[in-house]
């Protein structure tokens, strides 16, 4: 199963004094709008996302169809696929993709403690 790309969504209280504190921390802002209220970052192979008024916890977020970089991938699972395999194995969803779309596309599961973890396709 090809879960995508992996970075840690932050939910922050004040997106520019957190992106400040990361980039002391060596990230490097790559994606995102701080109008928007969120900002995707990047130290090495490590990407981290702050969103401030987005979410109410912290997501561990996959993105089927990108790389690292935030870029399309020619081979991947879609978010669909992934959806039906982990149904298949009893999992069940906080929210679901709709399986008759195409394309962009999301679903969100919680593991046995509490943590959302966000399946997040954009292509």
């Amino acid at each position: 199963m090809q879960t995508g790309a992996f970075s840690l969504s932050l939910t922050v209280k004040d997106l520019k004094a957190s992106r400040a504190f990361y980039e002391k921390l060596g990230f490097a802002v790559f994606h995102g709008d701080e109008d928007r209220h969120h900002l995707i970052m990047r130290n090495g192979e490590t990407v981290i996302g702050l969103f401030q008024g987005m979410f109410d916890k912290n997501i561990l977020t996959f993105n089927p169809g990108w790389d690292g970089t935030a870029r399309p991938v020619e081979d991947f699972t879609d978010v669909r696929d992934l959806q039906r395999r982990l149904r298949e194995q009893g999992v069940a969803f906080a929210v679901e993709a709709d399986e008759s779309s195409t394309g962009p596309a999301h679903f969100v599961v919680v593991d046995p403690d509490g943590n959302p973890i966000l399946f997040d396709q954009h292509v």
